[in-house]
């Protein structure tokens, strides 16, 4: 049984479901195989790592693809079960903390999954041979089919006649004459059939998945490795400010600019410890553990202020409904502080 947040109403029954990631080939993808009649469900995944630009948008992500493209769309958030696989990948990570080969098939199990839950016959994805020179590889490309079970189901319209024909194909459901032989990294193919399908707009590419950024997926594979496996309000955080880890799942962020204070403040539960200087503006810090630490920490947050000279400083914190304050007296030996450690060699 899976915990995915789902949103959006599915087709009483699609022949097809789609992996819908909002680039053009996804889009062509799918307007291939409406062209010959068939009903899609097109289903978008988000996790906090990538798609994150139509989370807390899904209605309106959702209304606008169906204007725009003509595509019924679901939304699924992965986020718990993608947080657990990242502990420890099957096919291991990529440069950095991305873990592409078991997210893909994280990705098209569900897919599968949905499919059977919605009664339809068959997979598309918008993938093309070669595009991308390691999870679009062919071999690549075999290894998901087989450990995701959909070998024979997963139908990619825009390299199909390069590849062998699927059972939708063999079939007759889907005319393998209609679809296409694109490959490479080259977009022109992609263009002029945007063009002959009438598509002229296509939207702007949500970024790549944040596992992939080096100083950020520090921050994360800092606090797997200490043992701690971060709600998806957590990875929020480590999204902003700078980079505290203090041991196990305690971690400090401090802004570094208004509108970072802002998100902090806003992604903060109640949990965690909010706290800042009383009596003169500076930066937020957030804390997720005890505030009985809070003035251990208090020269972390007030190094990044104005106020990082003077012999006294009187903070303030929050933890839900519980508030407080205390002076910081500057030691007269003050104590080597720990730099941030936000994933810069």
């Amino acid at each position: 049984m899976t915990t995915d947040k789902i949103f959006g109403t599915p087709l009483a029954k699609p022949d097809a479901v789609a992996l819908f990631s909002r680039g053009l080939d996804s889009i062509l993808a799918i307007k291939v195989i409406q062209q010959q009649g068939l009903a899609v469900q097109g289903i978008h995944f988000t996790t906090p790592f990538y798609n994150a630009d139509s989370r807390r948008r899904e209605n309106d992500f959702i209304r606008q693809t169906k204007e725009n493209y003509g595509i019924p769309l679901c939304i699924v958030d992965l986020s718990d079960d993608f947080l657990t696989m990242l502990a420890e990948p099957v096919h291991g990570y990529g440069k950095n903390f991305n873990p592409c080969i078991d997210c893909k098939l994280l990705m098209m199990r569900r897919a599968r999954e949905l499919a059977a839950r919605w009664g339809a016959a068959f997979l598309i994805t918008g993938e093309v041979i070669g595009q991308r020179p390691f999870s679009q590889r062919r071999d690549t490309m075999r290894i998901i089919e087989r450990d995701a079970g959909v070998t024979g189901i997963l139908l990619r319209p825009l390299s199909a006649k390069l590849l062998p024909p699927t059972r939708p194909e063999e079939e007759g459901l889907v005319e393998r004459e209609k679809l296409y032989d694109f490959s490479g990294r080259g977009r022109k193919p992609q263009l002029q059939l945007a063009r002959e399908l009438g598509i002229d707009k296509f939207p702007t590419p949500a970024g790549g998945c944040l596992l992939t950024d080096p100083a950020f997926a520090e921050r994360v594979r800092t606090l797997y490795e200490a043992g701690h496996r971060p709600p998806p309000r957590e990875i929020e955080l480590l999204k902003y400010g700078r980079f505290y880890h203090l041991g196990g799942p305690e971690f400090l962020i401090v802004g570094r600019k208004k509108s970072e204070n802002q998100e902090l403040q806003r992604l903060a539960g109640a949990q965690e410890v909010i706290f800042r200087l009383a009596e003169r503006p500076g930066p937020l810090g957030v804390y997720t553990g005890s505030p009985a630490r809070l003035p251990e920490l208090a020269p972390l947050l007030i190094r990044h202020s104005k106020a990082r000279n003077e012999e006294q400083v009187k903070l303030a914190w929050r933890r839900g409904d519980e508030t407080g304050a205390f002076i910081f007296t500057r030691p007269a030996t003050p104590e080597a502080m720990p730099a941030p450690n936000d994933g810069k060699k």
